[in-house]
């Protein structure tokens, strides 16, 4: 009797190709997606540099893992929190309560002033992007720090499109 189930060699055949096509069969999340990109870790670095100094492909290797490990410690604390209040999204508050609650107490006030004037920032481009769009105003969700609208947002024109 001949079995229909593969053979061990078929098996390892398809494990390769899962994993060339997923990254892995584990469920691992892959490299590429769990870090930032390395020439926006390299921007950064070198706009404190003298303009003719330079950082390893190491150098710039280790810090891409330290910061994208930071911004998921920060991340996964701040989840947590939403999960237990019963929440889906994390607002810049959540992120400020995740750093002061895992000791980063020297990033909370600059990022709480840096919050502060994001949201400012936001409420003066408001009626700007209002009287382009005839959409009207969202108001302000104290509770949540987010922003709220009675209708459903208008799609954006071409002009309001922008790019991260």
């Amino acid at each position: 009797l001949t079995s229909s189930l593969p053979s061990p060699s078929s098996n390892q055949v398809i494990r390769s190709i899962m994993e060339q096509y997923e990254g892995s069969t584990e469920g691992d999340v892959r490299e590429q997606d769990r870090l930032l990109p390395i020439a926006n870790i390299a921007r950064i670095m070198k706009k404190v540099l003298p303009n003719n100094g330079k950082v390893s492909k190491e150098g710039k290797e280790v810090v891409q893992e330290c910061v994208s490990e930071f911004i998921s410690f920060i991340t996964s604390e701040a989840s947590e929190r939403c999960v237990h209040e019963k929440r889906k999204t994390i607002n810049g508050d959540d992120v400020i309560w995740a750093m002061n609650t895992l000791g980063f107490d020297a990033y909370v006030e600059p990022m709480a002033v840096y919050l502060g004037k994001y949201r400012e920032s936001i409420k003066l481009e408001m009626p700007e992007k209002r009287q382009k769009t005839g959409r009207p105003r969202a108001e302000s969700n104290q509770e949540s720090g987010t922003e709220v609208s009675a209708e459903a947002p208008a799609p954006a024109t071409e002009g309001e499109k922008a790019t991260i």
